[in-house]
């Protein structure tokens, strides 16, 4: 038989403890603007290129979600130019947890969003 699951992934869901704060980090990170109005729980998907989704999901209104951070990446942002991204990050006051880091055919380096979780930015 052959599969009806899609080779393709849809959406990343990020749980996140303050919803406001989390879409403000990932919009500067991304260079989007954002209006508070626009972020209304449970959740608020961040505007991304192609077919996966990026949704930061704080639950319900009245609830709290623990925090299970991973030490992990689960995903990353690309950059064509690994260099600029870091000074860039760097520039805008983001937690950086690792320094760029070079293999042959591909850099990356890792942030830190406001709940700790695990962002790579990577070339490649």
């Amino acid at each position: 038989m052959t599969s009806p699951i899609k080779n393709q992934i849809n959406t990343i869901f990020v749980h996140v403890s303050d919803l406001q704060r989390s879409v403000a980090w990932y919009s500067e990170l991304l260079g989007q603007e954002v209006s508070p109005q626009d972020v209304r729980r449970p959740v608020y998907n961040v505007k991304i290129n192609d077919h996966t989704g990026l949704t930061l999901d704080a639950g319900p209104e009245g609830s709290s979600k623990p925090k299970k951070v991973s030490s992990h990446p689960l995903f990353n942002f690309h950059t064509d130019d690994i260099e600029l991204a870091y000074q860039y990050v760097k520039e805008q006051g983001f937690s950086i947890d690792s320094e760029i880091v070079r293999f042959e055919d591909f850099a990356f380096f890792t942030i830190s969003d406001p709940d700790g979780h695990v962002v790579m930015i990577c070339t490649g």
